[in-house]
């Protein structure tokens, strides 16, 4: 790769950063490099990922067709294209133990799109919380969902999804504490916008201590709490949110309160071992994980070779294939805003 005379690169250090990005020397641009924490740096590649390419192929497309609906989702496209190439700003990085030196690219810091800058969110957060913020006690995994039929509420009104894990945690905290136990429970909580087929679904996920904590510091497990009384108070304080906020009418509000199937939904099968670090780590990178960014790996482009216009998004064994501009709808979908609420501790 020739180095770009665009770059603004001080004039003294012109002849390395050439011979970096060229490859000619003993570390590429694209070698490997080692980290401050012992580990190995390898830059990766974003042109070769399929995302990238479906996004570089049909950018100019969306704009001319008008698929892209908010202009943070264009200007995510447009930071995403830049994340990880030199070519777009870097930082000479010099070991001066093994005296070898590696380029480091800047990336685009996009939540819920980049699956490089949203994946080391993800590692970075969940490193922190397991060392600060998790007591050595069992926990439950929680996810909270709302039915079909008002979820498209949550996509034209974002502020709603912080409502939603507003009432999941004074659920919660009313469940653990409804035994005549005082103290309080230890609750995460996470927004997810996404199903597995790129549907726009929001739901809660949760991660709670499995009790509660004294004031004195002892943890104590109360009786196990029925998934139906969960349901049901989730059920009526969405409602009732709804019907405040103007979103729906008190007739829709009363027939979904009367539907022995309503749509909403609690699940709390999954609960971690006290003495269980991987599982509490795993169920904090399931959560903040499974999001768009997740599509790195799960876009196929293009399928099948000859049609350059469609692209198979396959999460488990289903292979749906969407058009470019089908594809970027729903994908672009799941970008948050710079001050949206994402999660809660």
């Amino acid at each position: 790769m020739a180095c770009d005379p665009d770059i603004a690169i001080p004039p003294g250090a012109r002849r390395r950063v050439a011979r970096i990005m060229s490859g000619c020397g003993e570390r590429g641009a694209g070698a490997a490099g080692r980290t401050a924490k012992g580990g190995v740096y390898h830059q990766r590649k974003p042109r070769a990922n399929p995302l990238y390419q479906c996004a570089d192929r049909h950018l100019a497309e969306l704009r001319s067709e008008g698929r892209l609906q908010r202009l943070l989702e264009e200007r995510v496209i447009e930071r995403f294209l830049k994340c990880g190439d030199p070519h777009h700003g870097f930082a000479p990085v010099y070991c001066s133990e093994c005296r070898h030196d590696y380029l480091l690219a800047f990336s685009c810091k996009a939540r819920y799109f980049c699956p490089s800058c949203h994946q080391k969110r993800v590692l970075a957060y969940g490193d922190w919380v397991e060392e600060n913020v998790l007591a050595p006690v069992p926990h439950r995994q929680y996810v909270f969902t709302v039915p079909r039929m008002l979820r498209p509420i949550f996509s034209r009104k974002r502020g709603l999804l912080g409502e939603l894990c507003r009432i999941v945690e004074r659920l919660l905290i009313r469940a653990y504490t409804g035994a005549g136990v005082e103290g309080r429970p230890g609750l995460i909580l996470f927004v997810q916008t996404f199903g597995d087929l790129l549907t726009f679904n929001p739901h809660i996920h949760v991660l709670a201590a499995d009790g509660v904590f004294r004031a004195d510091g002892a943890f104590v497990v109360p009786p196990a709490i029925p998934v139906k009384l969960l349901e049901g108070g989730f059920r009526s304080e969405v409602l009732k949110l709804l019907v405040a906020e103007g979103a729906i009418g008190e007739r829709l509000s009363a027939s979904l309160l009367a539907w022995r199937h309503s749509g909403f939904s609690v699940h709390n099968g999954v609960r971690v071992a006290a003495g269980d670090i991987e599982g509490r780590s795993s169920s904090l990178g399931l959560q903040r994980a499974s999001d768009p960014p997740q599509l790195q790996r799960r876009i196929d482009s293009p399928i099948p070779p000859a049609d350059p216009g469609r692209y198979a998004y396959a999460p488990c064994q289903v292979f749906p294939t969407y058009q470019p501009g089908e594809h970027w709808r729903r994908m672009s979908a799941g970008v948050a805003s710079r001050n949206a609420t994402t999660g809660r501790a």
